[in-house]
């Protein structure tokens, strides 16, 4: 998530599921019993059916582009920071706008097929488009009355550093106070999460995977439990080959799907 200088950006573009819905002509005459199973079936088919799900992929691909527009002070809850940052990138040129675009399209994929409703903060991977600024992703997910909303980054720290970390927010009035508790169990059930794909815990940032900050407007703006993950070191070789795979964006995209569903409990 750490910024890179404004004018070193030229990255590589982003990747580019609906369900059917049901046969309503069948017969009505079947016993209450069958009706009960096949409701049941229906729900372990599609066991996240009616949660709202924000998932917002850290930065845009063209922000360096536009340093009188990121530059800008937003409201972050309380105080103000820049609207948004270039983001970092692998030492080969991989941005970090790119990785948390593709791993949170393959996310919103999987969420959808289980019956979520998924909205992403940002619609593009363009080198010619920004923001949105963090004030705008913060409030994300709040009038649409979101279950949570997990915002995507990756890390730019010193080559030695390795693995991820969870951020929640603290508790603060009157910004944070109603969703510190939850957001504290979905920070733990997104470690759950990784863990369980193998992912090793940050060697660099963090207590344990989780950290608590209060600066971050992204966090502070929500009124409903968020996150943000790192989630990994894009300056660290291993990291950066996990990150610049296919299989390896497809491990973390079902690292935060478990995630999702375990905080949910589904």
């Amino acid at each position: 998530m750490r910024t890179l200088s404004v004018l070193g950006c030229a990255f590589v573009l982003a990747i580019g599921a609906c369900g059917s819905p049901g046969d309503d002509t069948e017969p009505v005459s079947d016993s209450s019993a069958q009706l009960s199973a096949d409701s049941a079936d229906a729900a372990a088919r599609k066991p996240l059916r009616g949660k709202r799900i924000v998932l917002d992929p850290g930065h845009q691909l063209g922000n360096a582009r536009f340093p009188d527009k990121i530059n800008r002070p937003v409201p972050a809850g309380g105080f103000k920071k820049p609207c948004n940052t270039t983001g970092t990138s692998t030492n080969g040129g991989y941005a970090e706008a790119t990785f948390t675009w593709r791993v949170s399209r393959l996310l919103a994929h999987k969420l959808r097929r289980l019956g979520a409703k998924v909205r992403l903060t940002r619609h593009s991977n363009r080198l010619d488009r920004w923001g949105p600024c963090v004030n705008v992703r913060g409030r994300a997910g709040n009038k649409w009355r979101a279950q949570l909303k997990v915002s995507v980054h990756a890390d730019g720290a010193s080559a030695s550093g390795r693995g991820f970390h969870v951020i929640a927010p603290t508790r603060r009035k009157p910004w944070t106070a109603d969703i510190y508790r939850p957001s504290k169990r979905l920070a733990k059930a997104t470690r759950h999460g990784l863990h369980k794909r193998h992912f090793p815990v940050s060697n660099y940032a963090g207590s344990h995977g989780l950290d608590f900050r209060s600066d971050l407007g992204t966090l502070n703006l929500s009124d409903v439990p968020t996150v943000m993950v790192e989630l990994g070191n894009m300056r660290n070789r291993r990291d950066a080959r996990t990150m610049t795979s296919g299989k390896g964006r497809h491990r973390y995209a079902r690292a935060l799907l478990t995630g999702v569903r375990t905080y949910l409990h589904r």
